[in-house]
């Protein structure tokens, strides 16, 4: 005879599979082949050692409205078991797709650097759009939404979103918030270095200074700005054609394993080439978690420039 549901923690009933007197059951990966479609927007996640974050990380995109059907890929490289497998990680998956995202679950190990994931997670999209998200970053409701309309309005290679630190929202820094200036038209090709007055504009992004640039400018309900960045940090939408004539990632190859920064590099190509913007208000919030890629002693970004300092 079957077992009645389970009564969960709080006295909840839960399905349970009276087979196998589990709550969970496998959770289908997908197929590149099966993922790879002509889509608005493909999300990409890299992700390690982090199924807490990545399950916080997905809900805000099972949250998100007005982008219909977008994609998410979530390439894992965990030292145990995937970070997607565990059960919270897992649910968000399954509403995704609920909600009518394909979602591809992918691992890519060994371990070759950043950038080489970074490379891997493109090449598995055929999106015109690719949102880079890092897997502790939350998205409000409506972030997608935004993100996609500046890029679309703006014609630039991308459009960023820089995460808010909640942790520091009583720690105002005035003095970065020279840095902030607006796009007063459409973004054009920037060559930004260090050392230049342009490099210093990534300021804005520490702490919570963005926030408090954003309270202070008190924009109407559903208005944004574009403003000129030197590069942002864990969600930034890519014009997937841009990013690819801008080398993408492909500059793995020459860069040790154990580096950070692959993202400015890919931003800076795309900066010279095709411009680039912040977009705010960010709805980009840093989870605070402690870093899983403790071995980063290179910035890529370096690497690149030093090999030519003419072109990213």
């Amino acid at each position: 005879m079957n077992r009645p549901p389970d009564p969960g923690a709080g006295g909840v009933d839960r399905p349970l599979d009276p087979a196998s007197g589990r709550v969970d059951r496998p959770l289908d990966p997908g197929t590149t082949d099966g993922f790879r479609r002509g889509r608005q927007l493909d999300v990409l996640i890299p992700t390690r050692n982090r199924p807490a974050e990545l399950a916080v990380t997905l809900a805000g995109l099972a949250a998100q409205e007005g982008v219909a059907g977008f994609g998410v890929v979530v390439s894992d490289q965990s030292d145990g078991d995937p970070a997607y497998a565990h059960p919270a990680a897992a649910t968000m998956v399954r509403a995704l797709r609920h909600r009518g995202h394909p979602v591809l679950l992918t691992r890519r190990l060994p371990r070759r650097g950043l950038a080489e994931h970074r490379a891997y997670l493109l090449a598995a999209s055929a999106a015109r759009y690719v949102l880079c998200l890092d897997d502790d970053v939350w998205l409000e409701p409506g972030t997608l939404r935004r993100l996609v309309t500046a890029i679309g309005e703006l014609g630039c290679g991308f459009v960023g979103n820089a995460v808010h630190g909640l942790s520091y929202v009583d720690d105002v820094r005035p003095q970065t918030h020279r840095h902030y200036e607006e796009w007063a038209g459409r973004p054009v090709p920037e060559r930004v270095r260090p050392g230049t007055p342009q490099w210093q504009r990534a300021s804005i992004h520490s702490a919570a200074n963005l926030l408090h640039v954003t309270e202070g400018l008190r924009l109407p309900a559903g208005a944004w700005r574009a403003y000129k960045v030197s590069w942002v940090g864990g969600c930034v939408l890519y014009d997937r054609a841009a990013l690819v004539d801008s080398g993408g990632f492909d500059f793995w190859r020459r860069v040790q394993p154990n580096h950070q920064g692959e993202d400015v590099a890919a931003q800076l190509a795309v900066l010279e080439r095709h411009g680039g913007a912040g977009v705010l208000p960010s709805g980009a919030y840093h989870l605070e978690s402690p870093t899983t890629v403790t071995d980063r002693d290179v910035e890529a970004w370096e690497v690149v420039l030093a090999e030519s300092p003419e072109r990213v």
